[in-house]
Parts: structure tokens; sequence; C-alpha cells
């Protein structure tokens, strides 16, 4: 029998030649190239996705210190008179706009005294801008109210409440006290 060449052996039990690396178990240099380029796609992908939410995250945080932030000015807004009011806060800048707008009749008194003025309806627009081109605008409607009369007694300056009784005199009493049914407390 002659000398055969190194990576040729006889197969096992058949007659024929094979490698002598084919009948080892494993993976081929190819096979786990292949398997390693998957995995750093899939890992990769992985780690976009997580930078992505925590832009998401944070995007979405500002805008809720925004709504927070306009809400806020909103409430704040008391206005008597038409005007704009800019300022800032922390990275967000706000404006304030508020206009006067034509009352629906259906909501004006049907009577006023001529010593009253009659009610206004105000526009407040808060515009908030942060980043890059970022901007949430909220806007309400105001009408100023003055405080009502009182109804029929006066309150004096000691906290004595002086109210009338449809069938009896005038009788003064002091806030925490009992009432008949003929004294009745004003608020």
């Amino acid at each position: 029998m002659g000398r055969r060449p190194w990576p040729w052996v006889d197969g096992v039990g058949i007659g024929r030649q094979t490698r002598a690396w084919e009948s080892q178990a494993g993976f081929t240099l190819l096979e786990v190239l292949v398997a390693l380029t998957i995995l750093s796609l899939g890992v990769v992908t992985l780690i976009q996705l997580s930078s992505q939410s925590l832009r998401v995250v944070k995007v979405s945080g500002d805008y809720q210190q925004a709504v927070q932030l306009a809400d806020r000015m909103a409430m704040e807004a008391k206005p008597t008179e038409e005007g704009v009011e800019t300022g800032q806060d922390g990275l967000f800048q706000w404006e304030r706009r508020t206009s006067v707008v034509p009352m629906p009749d259906e909501f004006l008194p049907k009577q006023t005294s001529p010593d009253q003025e009659p009610p206004k309806l105000f526009v407040v627009s808060i515009a908030v801008r942060w980043g890059q081109n970022q901007t949430l605008e909220l806007a309400t409607m105001y009408t100023p109210t003055a405080p009502p009369p009182p109804p029929q007694g006066s309150v004096s300056g000691t906290g004595t409440t002086v109210s009338t009784s449809p069938t009896g005199p005038t009788t003064p009493t002091t806030p925490g006290t009992p009432t008949t049914p003929q004294q009745r407390r004003t608020p």
C-alpha cells in the first residue's frame, strides 16, 4: 500500500476517502462569521431602540413640563385689559397674550345698572417654546367678575352681621351663634 497524502483517510467500513476534519463535529469559520454577523445586527438594533426610547422619554418629559407651565400661566392670568407678557422659566420661554373678544348676546345680562360696565370676555393664549423649534400653545377664555353685592344686610368691621327678617325688626347676630327662624345670617 502506498502512502496517501495527509488530509485523506479511508472511510470507516465503506472504503471511500474523506477529509479528516469532516469527520469531526464543530462549526466552520464561515458558519461562525455568519452567526456573529446576525448576532451583531440584533445587538445594534436593540441599542438603537433603547437610545430612541430614551429620546422619546426626554421629549415626553419636556412636553409635560411645558404643559404644566402653560397651565400655571393660564391659571395665574387675571386679565383686566389687553396685553402681551413674556418671560422665561428654566429652559422654557413663554408668551401670554390677552385680547378682548365680543361677548355673545346670550351671555349678556338682561339688565345692567348705569354705573356698572358690561362684562368683558378675554381670550388668554399661552405659547411655550423650548428646545429646537418645539412649541406648545394653550388658549382659554376668562371673564372677570365683580363680587356680588351683599343681599339685604351689611357686614360691619367687627364681624357682626345685621340682617332683617320679613316679619320682625332688624337684629344683629355674631358669627357662630345659633339663629332662630326669625333671624338669618348672611355670608
